[in-house]
This record gives structure tokens, sequence and C-alpha cells, in this order.
């Protein structure tokens, strides 16, 4: 079993989607900042793997988890412009390349004012 992953993958996974429905609106946080917050530190990747592949995603505001860098994990262009319009219509300011202009630590996302 992987680090962190003591409970199993579905717990895991479980708690992954726990923290990411946690960030509230107009709030983003870092794919390595939401598993350090469900106890899997390190695992950023797993983070993107859950968000791409696990079912009981459905419903999770992904738009949310952007990479440390302050920008927008490009999968597509299209799928940029998607997590991009999401953000803005929240409030968060996006540059048209997908670079979070309030930066990272001032639009953090969870349970912080």
């Amino acid at each position: 079993m992987a680090r962190g992953d003591e409970d199993g993958p579905r717990e895991a996974h479980l708690r992954i989607l726990a923290v990411i429905r946690a960030i509230r609106r107009g709030r983003v946080a870092s794919y390595g900042e939401v598993a350090r917050r469900a106890g899997l530190s390190g695992r950023a990747r797993l983070v993107g793997f859950v968000l791409r592949t696990c079912p009981l995603a459905d419903g999770v505001p992904w738009h949310r988890v952007v990479c440390a860098s302050g920008r927008i994990a490009v999968r597509s262009v299209a799928a940029m412009r998607r997590q991009r319009a999401l953000l803005v219509a929240e409030g968060v300011r996006v540059s048209a390349s997908g670079r979070i202009e309030d930066g990272l630590g001032k639009r953090r996302g969870g349970r912080q004012g």
C-alpha cells in the first residue's frame, strides 16, 4: 500500500474528495495542499488521479484545485477555459493564460477566512 493509504485506496480517495469539497467558493488550493490536508503529504499526483478517475468525484468543485505555481493545470485548451470560467464566475481573478492573479496564498481554500 502507498504511504498515507493505510486505510486503503478508497479511504484515501474519500479523504481527498472531502478536502476538495471544503474549499470555499472563490478560493483555490494546490494539488499538494489538498494532499497534505488529506493526510497524504507528497501525494499531489494522487489528487489529480482521483479527480480524473474517481466516479465519486461527481459534484466535487474540481475547478478550485490548481498547480502549486498558481496556474491551472492545462489538460487541454477547452478544459483550461472551462476551469478559468468557473473560477472567474466565483470571483477568482485568473489571467487569460490560466494564472491565478491574486496569488495562490491570497486565495487559498478550505476553512480559512
